[in-house]
């Protein structure tokens, strides 16, 4: 193993004690109240977004093969770290929407989580710039002087970049969704699987992404694609795969009921 990945896994590491220990600080100050929930997305979607930042800067610089095997198991890992850590929430605006719709949550709940997701996504940022202006590893180092330049991870035309993130969030939000009766331990698991298989199919067109907040916080300051351009691809992706997933799989469940079975008769 390099330095530099020696570095990273302690970076990622950090990120993940730190938020924990938020999660669990403000699940005792703020027993009962509604506000433990929003604390819980916003530390978690700070650490999905540290986690990924430093994940894609391995990949960019070289330093682990993007889509090699190396970097498919960090990235499995960190889905089965971040499933068993999160503690209830989701880090994902996609994932927190169809959560309301499921469990019938009111639209503001749902849109106060939203608001704290991105505004963890937008601390993560630069928060790790100052982290890497450290210069903790050579490739920390290296991308300081590059003044923390990136590039749009979208290497496609448009449309076919949306139906990438669409597709991607599809199955992730589908796998979230029908797993639920799995033990925890076997799900957590399923999940990363289903990640990770995403990951190597559609990050070579969009980065595969499949989600607003973290999209926010890694793919918007890089050049390359305009905002609008973004939150297109980034945005209503992943949105209308959630809508797909939860309008296929609900018109299967309804077709498959007794009642429905009934009325065709």
């Amino acid at each position: 193993m390099s330095a530099d990945v020696a570095v990273s896994l302690a970076v990622m590491g950090s990120a993940v004690l730190l938020s924990d220990a938020a999660r669990r600080i403000s699940k005792r100050l703020l027993r009962g109240t509604a506000m433990r929930a929003y604390a819980a997305e916003f530390a978690s979607a700070f650490q999905l977004c540290c986690c990924t930042h430093e994940l894609r800067l391995l990949g960019e610089t070289g330093t682990l093969r993007a889509g090699g095997g190396a970097a498919l198991a960090l990235t499995y890992a960190a889905a089965v770290v971040h499933a068993l850590t999160f503690r209830g929430a989701t880090g994902n605006p996609i994932g927190a929407l169809e959560h309301a719709y499921r469990s019938g949550t009111s639209g503001a709940r749902a849109l106060l989580g939203i608001v704290c997701q991105l505004s963890a996504a937008a601390a993560a940022r630069p928060a790790m710039q100052v982290l890497w202006g450290r210069g903790l590893s050579g490739m920390h180092a290296q991308h300081a002087l590059n003044n923390f330049r990136c590039l749009s991870a979208i290497r496609a035309l448009l449309p076919e970049a949306l139906c990438v993130e669409l597709a991607c969030s599809f199955a992730v939000q589908s796998a979230h969704a029908h797993t639920r009766k799995i033990q925890e331990k076997y799900r957590v698991h399923v999940v990363a699987a289903v990640i990770t298989s995403v990951v190597y199919a559609g990050g070579s067109v969009t980065g595969a992404v499949f989600n607003p907040a973290l999209a926010f916080s890694t793919q918007f300051g890089c050049s390359g694609n305009s905002f609008a351009e973004y939150c297109l691809v980034y945005w209503m992706g992943p949105l209308m795969g959630m809508m797909a997933s939860v309008l296929v799989f609900d018109l299967m469940s309804s077709q498959s009921s007794p009642q429905y079975a009934t009325k065709r008769k």
